[in-house]
């Protein structure tokens, strides 16, 4: 499973190095950018909710929570 998985990766990057540099950067950033964002807004997620409900204020609700809802139920 594992090699074939390695040869797999070895044949994407064998094709990827082998394109033209345009060609590179534009494949790169349609994966990475949108990878990268979708990484970005759940550390966004991830911190608001630990600051909400380890913070100072135990009242503060997470700014992605619905409003009016409880989170300490």
């Amino acid at each position: 499973m594992l090699q074939g998985l390695s040869d797999w990766w070895n044949d994407v990057e064998l094709w990827l190095i082998q394109l033209s540099f345009p060609l590179q950067f534009a494949l790169v950033m349609a994966i990475l950018l949108p990878v990268c964002v979708v990484l970005a807004w759940f550390i966004d997620r991830v911190v608001d909710y630990a600051s909400a409900r380890f913070g100072p204020a135990r009242d503060e609700t997470p700014l992605g929570s619905r409003p009016g809802a409880d989170p300490d139920s």
